[in-house]
């Protein structure tokens, strides 16, 4: 049963994935505060994608649309890059769907989400042999290795996850494929792409 709480979101154009990694760069006092509350408490936050706006805030600037579903991110690195600005990096852990969400004072966007439960693990289909095959070959990539990420490739879920992460799609595709929970159509969906980038379609 999902968890109905309260929690700092972080607004992005970007999509991210439960199990999926992403580089942030850090420079707003409130994300910065963020950070640093997170990593204090050993907490998270929820990552929302931008339907229409900007991640920036301006003065006068109406607040961005946010989806109707995120992911709940945790911090799993940090280092500070080379223009001295924070970097980050997060790593999705499960879904959320956002019901409402208001400007705290601090100027946080904060969110009443219901946190859901991971999807159980399923075994990998015999007719996603393709799929394996495409995410094994991302997954040496340098940019891709430098992530660290831990595939599971036993378990269906992570590498469909894993696959929209990494493939370059239009973060509108990879927000719908987010809200899907039939593992079937996730399937059906990611060998369609495949087949869009291969020009076999």
């Amino acid at each position: 049963m999902a968890d109905t709480t309260e929690i700092p979101l972080f607004p992005l154009t970007g999509v991210l994935l439960p199990y999926g990694r992403m580089p942030l760069r850090i420079f707003e006092r409130r994300y910065l505060d963020l950070v640093r509350d997170c990593m204090r408490a050993g907490t998270g936050f929820g990552v929302a994608w931008i339907r229409r706006g900007e991640e920036v805030a301006q003065r006068g600037q109406a607040k961005p649309e946010l989806g109707d579903w995120g992911t709940y991110a945790r911090i799993v690195d940090w280092d500070q890059l080379k223009d001295g600005l924070l970097g980050i990096t997060i790593e999705g852990e499960r879904r959320f769907s956002l019901l409402r969400s208001h400007t705290a004072a601090s100027q946080l966007v904060m969110g009443e989400v219901q946190l859901e439960s991971s999807p159980l693990p399923q075994p990998v289909p015999a007719d996603w042999e393709s799929l394996v095959d495409v995410l094994q070959s991302l997954e040496v990539h340098p940019h891709v290795e430098r992530m660290g990420l831990d595939i599971d490739y036993d378990n269906a879920w992570q590498v469909a996850y894993a696959l929209i992460q990494l493939l370059p799609l239009e973060e509108s595709l990879k927000y719908s494929l987010l809200g899907l929970d039939d593992l079937h159509r996730v399937g059906e969906a990611l060998n369609e792409v495949l087949n869009r980038i291969s020009g076999e379609d």
